[in-house]
């Protein structure tokens, strides 16, 4: 996470800082003062840079791989590179916003597949893993409910989120309710069935699943038992618990394996593991909270030791003011990071604008 103090660093070491991060993200080799001298303007000789460098390396933001070879900025040095040296990209963000303007369209589409078209088209353009964390169910808002009969003494509940996903859940009713142990007709028990489903559609349509628990159903004179036996199999759907990595959607690992980084195949196998089987180890860095909308994890930041050569960016995308779900970026710290924020956030300010944009009161 962020670093708690300033580097307090003069204006020469914060553009030799910022010159060597951007030239070794763009090579990925250990960077000298003469690749600085003919690669940037910075109006100072050799010696001086070589100076700064050292200077720099002193201070923990530079290291030498090898004791000829030039310099790499530091898990510190790209902190300070992020805290202190760069703004967000605007192009990227204005890049990033068309194609999802272009590409996503939320009019009939589930949640599942507009996150994961976004999470491709975040991965296609920053190259690197692209995660995005799906909606929890609790915070999710009822648009419709419908009863279908099962068996004679069964039904089963769907109930239809604003996401345009799906819950159900197999419901055993009372003896007697809706012809449950009746000779009654097919059509009546149908008809029976949709006047229920229609009077629970109006009594929970807008409201989120977490309040279903708190109605005060005694107040409501057609609040029968078979009734509160669907609004409690409606509240269970709401506190239903599934494995966290089932919520996390990941694409692009196959182009950010290329990097010289992981190289060494036991990194690079067990950054796989994580990302295939380790998914809900990840839900705890990339959610955030109103203090931090924005959360950067850089190299040994990570508690996770398969990411501790990666970085991770992630920003939460809401429905109004409530926080859904986050969508982040994970790829080596050498990372181009003013590229990466803006792609991250731009990413979640869009989705933010859709999640919010939808009608729940058909």
């Amino acid at each position: 996470m962020a670093a708690d103090k300033s580097s307090n660093l003069n204006t020469r070491q914060q553009q030799v800082m910022r010159a060597t991060v951007r030239h070794y993200v763009s090579t990925a080799e250990p960077v000298g003062s003469r690749a600085l001298l003919e690669a940037f303007d910075l109006n100072v000789s050799a010696a001086t840079i070589r100076n700064v460098m050292g200077a720099l390396e002193r201070s923990g933001f530079l290291y030498q791989p090898h004791t000829s070879a030039g310099r790499v900025p530091s898990d510190s040095g790209y902190r300070l590179y992020v805290d202190e040296l760069i703004k967000p990209s605007k192009p990227t963000a204005q890049r990033i916003d068309q194609l999802l303007t272009q590409h996503l369209d939320c009019q009939g589409w589930s949640i599942e597949a507009l996150l994961q078209e976004a999470a491709q088209i975040l991965a296609h353009l920053s190259g690197y893993v692209a995660l995005v964390t799906m909606p929890r169910l609790e915070n999710q808002v009822v648009k419709h409910l419908q009863l279908v009969k099962i068996a004679p003494d069964q039904v089963l509940l769907v109930v239809v989120l604003d996401s345009y996903g799906t819950e159900s859940m197999l419901v055993r009713l009372p003896r007697g309710t809706t012809g449950v142990g009746t000779t009654q007709d097919e059509g009546a028990m149908e008809r029976e069935l949709q006047i229920l489903s229609n009077f629970l559609t109006a009594q929970l349509c807008g409201r989120p699943l977490s309040e279903i628990s708190s109605l005060d159903w005694d107040e409501v004179d057609t609040a029968e038992h078979h009734v509160l036996s669907l609004c409690q199999a409606i509240n269970d759907l709401a506190h239903r618990r599934r494995q966290p990595h089932t919520h996390i959607l990941v694409t692009g690992v196959a182009d950010v394996l290329n990097q010289p980084e992981f190289a060494e195949h036991s990194q690079l196998r067990n950054l796989v593991a994580l990302l295939a089987d380790g998914r809900e180890q990840l839900w705890p860095l990339m959610c955030s909270d109103d203090n931090h909308p924005l959360k950067i994890w850089i190299g040994e930041e990570n508690p996770l030791e398969p990411m501790q050569g990666c970085a991770l960016i992630s920003a939460t995308y809401n429905r109004d003011s409530t926080p859904l779900g986050s969508v982040g970026v994970m790829g080596p710290t050498r990372m181009l990071y003013e590229n990466t924020i803006a792609a991250v956030e731009a990413t979640s300010s869009y989705l933010s604008e859709i999640m919010s944009g939808f009608d729940v009161s058909q």
